[in-house]
């Protein structure tokens, strides 16, 4: 159930404020070093 609460969020995130949805991104999956963070920011450019 919370995982489905913390997907619905991401993706309202994704659609409104980018840099919240990275934030947020990054404690929700635990990121654990820059590459995440450069992943997860490369996603969202090519969308």
């Amino acid at each position: 159930c919370s995982k489905v609460i913390g997907e619905k969020i991401m993706d309202k995130l994704q659609k409104l404020d980018e840099v919240a949805y990275v934030r947020f991104a990054s404690v929700y999956r635990q990121f654990g070093d820059l590459n995440s963070f450069i992943k997860t920011i490369e996603q969202l450019k090519n969308k």
